[in-house]
């Protein structure tokens, strides 16, 4: 994990489980990581701006408040998750391949690619077909389908005038992906 992070910078952090293994198991290890996500982030002054939790993996765009620390933000909340679900399991040992990854988000293109990326992770997966399905992320949040159930304030409202615009960005890059799985396909008027 980086060793410094800064106040009022955003950052991509993101961890799988040891050799790609599943970290989350049942809904209920979901909802209880949902909860220590929300606790610690008010604890440790975190704003979670965007996230994803996966069977093996999660991605978050957070962003550090002032006084605020991401590092213990993310060693509390994950070694509580993980001594959790090793008592639940009766397992030893780590859960996380390592600690936590992290990526300086730099400029606004980059967050809001980083967004979408983000909340596509069930989908590109095919996990789901649809990402309002996915319950363990908080695209519903930024589309403006669901509640907010973290502590931070959602900030697509600084991006993106509303949900719908919000999903159309996203639906847009569904489409244009799916376009050219099968533009090979396609025959070229041109090309007569």
């Amino acid at each position: 994990m980086k060793s410094a992070f800064y106040d009022d910078h955003f950052y991509h952090v993101y961890n799988r489980g040891t050799r790609k293994s599943r970290i989350f198991f049942s809904e209920e290890n979901y909802r209880y990581c949902l909860k220590l996500i929300s606790k610690y982030a008010l604890r440790y002054k975190v704003g979670i701006v965007a996230y994803c939790l996966m069977p093996n993996h999660y991605h978050f765009l957070v962003r550090q408040q002032p006084g605020g620390s991401v590092a213990l933000f993310l060693q509390t909340t994950f070694n509580a998750y993980a001594q959790a679900v090793n008592k639940q399991r009766g397992m030893h040992g780590t859960l996380f391949e390592s600690s936590a990854q992290s990526l300086n988000v730099d400029t606004d293109a980059y967050l809001l690619e980083l967004v979408r990326y983000i909340h596509l992770n069930p989908v590109t997966a095919n996990l789901v077909k649809a990402l309002q399905d996915w319950k363990f992320s908080d695209y519903g949040v930024w589309a403006g389908i669901k509640e907010n159930l973290l502590a931070t304030p959602c900030l697509r409202h600084e991006y993106f005038e509303s949900g719908e615009a919000y999903r159309l960005y996203v639906d847009a890059f569904i489409q244009e992906r799916s376009f050219s799985a099968i533009r090979q396909f396609l025959f070229h008027e041109e090309d007569d």
